[in-house]
């Protein structure tokens, strides 16, 4: 049998079952070559890499990679508009020879949303000059359709420039842009999220492209409509591509799209108002003037609350709200994790939260995965649970709580040599590509905490933790690290005292660079089940009380908080 040397793999002098290696695939194309990327299997003699998705065994090689296979539309190059498509167009501002060169053409076509055939404008979608994908859009309805199983991807990518690139949200829009005098103009394929959905992952799959269509681009103007559906997809692509690089325009009065300000205000307008585009507002340099919306609406409305845990008794001490660091400390044994978890379930299933977890404690990732589905399901796979406290998962109920965490989970299981710095580069590709809204760091003291030469541990700690806080915020992406305090010495009565932020190692560092801070403490004499939470520190008030605390009943069959 083949070793790993034999497939350019060097573990060094690193031991154990779960090894984390340098990945020879992707390593040299990097820019952090250091990063150990490549996890290693010594026991089962396999491998995956968790940036290029390399991955094999010793007993059969490399695996051949799995590329998703798409429908590839049938397009014939029409022939120069006619009259009927030459006229709707210049309805809307745009003239005869940029609808030639986009090759915009009528077709007949059944739309499922009129359930008939009907006349519609065929826009093609192309890909390094191939046509992969057809938007069909009713002549006489706003009826939209794609060519079903086709690859999703920007319209006009090809035009994407390096320097600049306008992002708008409908075809027509980009085609306005390019009224305007620019050909740097793509669109988004699906349009803005509805205002209340929950998970609209799926409208963004055009982002998880390889290579990244925005790749190396400086500057990203987005130039989106001006409605609520609209602002939320300008806050999920400006998280997703960077707010560094993204710019907004401000449209007149009264017009909410780039269509709308070529059609009442003309080309030259549309042009300004393209060019005036400000750049995203650098956190920590704003006027009121910047603020003025949201100033209006907390003075009216009030102070906003966060999202609820699950457990309404909670929600009335602590909420939760995106883009925040919150530590949570506890006795050995207490629950950290089985609280943590229980949190991520109830965020997932009550506001459609996708979740990152990395816990190398919680070894195997398969035995972890297995509690999380208890909760997820509130029934047990322990088959000595006692009825009246949990029903046993049937392997129906199994497959199908399978399929509904595949699209909310991800677990990053490396076993050695992960640093903070390591974690939060990969969680940031899941940002991109998958639209994470939560990371689990689970517990802290399991990372590499390797520091340079005349750095305190006080100084590393707090350096480490005001690095997490930026990537939360500069993500909008809620971080929950689990860590130990030190040693505490038991009461009289045989019980721990509440821990603090203080005891954790590094001392004020962990409630100075938090929003949050909870503790769990609970009585671990035999036969209680009740549960403490109690809140040390919220940095805002509208999302909950300091000092106060609640209790939880825990099914330890479940591990369901209640």
């Amino acid at each position: 049998m083949k070793t790993f040397a034999d497939f350019k793999i060097d573990l060094g002098s690193r031991t154990g079952i779960e090894v984390a290696a340098l990945c020879p695939q992707c390593e040299g194309t990097r820019k952090k070559k250091h990063v150990k990327c490549l996890s290693v299997n010594t026991e089962k003699g396999v491998w995956v890499c968790h940036h290029c998705d390399w991955r094999g065994t010793l007993k059969g090689g490399e695996d051949a990679p799995a590329r998703k296979s798409y429908v590839r539309p049938t397009w014939v190059k029409p022939a120069p508009p006619d009259v009927t498509l030459a006229n709707w167009f210049a309805h809307r501002g745009i003239n005869e020879d940029i609808v030639a060169e986009e090759e915009i053409t009528i077709v007949q076509k059944y739309l499922a949303q009129t359930e008939d055939i009907v006349p519609c404008l065929a826009f093609p979608f192309k890909k390094n000059g191939e046509v992969v994908n057809v938007k069909y859009r009713g002549v006489d309805t706003k009826a939209f359709q794609q060519v079903s199983g086709a690859e999703k991807i920007l319209y006009r990518q090809d035009s994407i420039a390096k320097d600049m690139v306008f992002v708008v949200e409908g075809e027509i829009d980009a085609l306005s842009v390019r009224m305007a005098g620019f050909d740097s103009v793509v669109s988004v394929p699906d349009g803005a999220p509805a205002v209340n959905t929950k998970d609209f992952t799926a409208k963004f799959t055009y982002l998880d492209q390889d290579p990244d269509p925005f790749d190396s681009v400086e500057k990203i103007v987005l130039a989106v409509d001006n409605d609520p559906p609209g602002k939320k997809l300008l806050e999920e692509l400006a998280r997703r591509l960077g707010r560094e690089r993204c710019w907004t325009v401000q449209w007149p009065e009264g017009c909410k799209d780039a269509n709308d300000v070529l059609c009442t205000h003309g080309a030259e307008v549309l042009q300004t108002c393209l060019l005036e585009a400000a750049p995203w507002p650098v956190e920590d340099v704003v006027t009121v003037l910047d603020l003025a919306e949201d100033i209006r609406r907390i003075a009216q409305s009030g102070l906003p609350r966060g999202l609820s845990t699950g457990w309404p008794s909670l929600d009335m001490v602590f909420t939760i709200a995106p883009g925040q660091l919150t530590v949570v400390t506890g006795i050995p044994s207490h629950g950290k994790s089985q609280f943590v978890d229980a949190l991520a379930v109830n965020l997932m299933q009550t506001h459609g939260w996708r979740f990152v977890i990395c816990s190398p404690e919680n070894y195997p990732t398969s035995l972890h995965a297995v509690t999380l589905m208890e909760k997820w399901t509130a029934k047990t796979v322990r088959m000595d649970a006692p009825f009246q406290e949990a029903s046993m998962l049937t392997p129906a109920e199994i497959d199908g709580a399978l399929t509904e965490m595949y699209q909310y989970f991800k677990f990053i299981a490396p076993e050695d040599s992960m640093t903070i710095d390591d974690l939060l580069e990969r969680c940031t590709v899941l940002v991109r590509t998958w639209g994470i809204q939560g990371l689990i760091i689970d517990p802290w003291n399991e990372f590499d905490h390797t520091r340079p030469r005349g750095m305190s541990e006080v100084e590393y700690i707090n350096e480490k933790l005001g690095a997490v806080r930026r990537w939360a915020r500069k993500w909008s992406v809620h971080v929950f690290i689990v860590a130990h305090p030190t040693k505490m010495q038991k009461k009289e009565d045989g019980t721990y005292p509440i821990p603090t932020p203080y005891d954790i190692s590094g001392g004020a560092a962990w409630r100075n660079k938090s929003e949050n801070c909870i503790t769990i403490w609970r009585n671990i004499s035999p036969g209680i089940t009740t549960v403490e939470i109690h809140v040390q520190k919220v940095r805002w008030r509208n999302l909950g009380i300091m000092g106060e605390s609640i209790s939880l009943n825990f099914n330890r069959w479940t591990g369901r908080y209640l």
